[in-house]
């Protein structure tokens, strides 16, 4: 028994080394001081994360995607900082543990080049904020507004409320539309009158009908001016300021209400015409 207990087994240790009451005190001191760190370092990540997070509830203007992100990315380092700490009390070299992670993260890195791509464009997307969650936009075709913004995608509702879900790589390289990013629109019509349609008349009708509506921007003056003389009409391009929120109803009410003020004017709205000479020969 006596050699059983002096043979050599790691590390210059026998057997009686690791079952004598020392050895015992060590790893039960190590274990509880593992536990005591892993439980500390989730309290304090979990603190330090509802902190972040909440600087972002606490200030309107800030976005809440970059803070979301933040949060996390506080809440891994510390609890990676936690796991290190764990290993150095086992006595495990973390300097090697590093170099592994560091290759098999290379790999991993070969491996999953659009993955990583699209986690590198969230990144970018998180902190340079061209979109956020409400604003609508366009993006490589797809219009809706934005519900989400992961490390991955960004998750799109269209008007019809179908979810639309873009690869971030998609979206920072391609133009983004933000028809969000500014408090105040210009709407754009084009009414076209006839050849015979007092010009003056026509665009002081235009103006008040536009300007008589509560949501056309009082401190502006619009736009009206005739722009191009067509084969049947007189064509007035109309530009007008509108608070944001307000534009697409501004902009589609508009259509119906100078049709019928010019209407009221006796001004002619013109059809396409075209003038056909028939020649008989005998």
């Amino acid at each position: 028994m006596d050699d059983l207990l002096d043979a050599p087994i790691y590390d210059g240790r026998t057997l009686g080394d690791f079952v004598s009451l020392e050895f015992l005190v060590a790893i039960f001191g190590s274990l509880l001081s593992a536990v005591l760190v892993i439980i500390a370092g989730f309290v304090i990540s979990g603190w330090v994360a509802r902190r972040i997070e909440a600087l972002s509830k606490r200030h309107a203007r800030l976005d809440d995607t970059l803070f979301d992100f933040l949060a996390n990315l506080a809440r891994y380092a510390i609890l990676g900082l936690c796991f290190l700490i764990v290993l150095n009390t086992f006595g495990i070299q973390t300097t090697s543990l590093v170099a592994v992670i560091g290759a098999a993260g290379l790999a991993i890195g070969l491996a999953l080049q659009g993955t990583l791509s699209n986690v590198a464009a969230g990144v970018m997307l998180i902190f340079f904020r061209p979109l956020k969650v409400g604003d609508y936009v366009t993006i490589n075709g797809e219009s809706g507004t934005v519900k989400a913004i992961n490390l991955n995608f960004t998750e799109l509702a269209s008007i019809g409320n179908v979810q639309i879900i873009i690869p971030n790589s998609e979206v920072w390289g391609n133009t983004i539309t933000n028809y969000s990013a500014y408090d105040t629109r210009q709407a754009e019509w084009v009414f076209g009158v006839g050849y015979g349609a007092d010009l003056g008349l026509t665009e002081q009708v235009i103006r008040d009908t536009i300007t008589a509506d509560p949501r056309f921007m009082g401190d502006t003056e619009p736009t009206i001016k005739v722009d191009a003389l067509n084969a049947s009409s007189v064509d007035f391009l109309v530009r007008a300021w509108v608070p944001r929120t307000e534009f697409f109803g501004f902009w589609k009410d508009m259509n119906r209400e100078v049709k019928q003020a010019l209407d009221a004017a006796g001004i002619e709205i013109p059809f396409p015409q075209r003038s056909v000479h028939v020649i008989r020969e005998d």
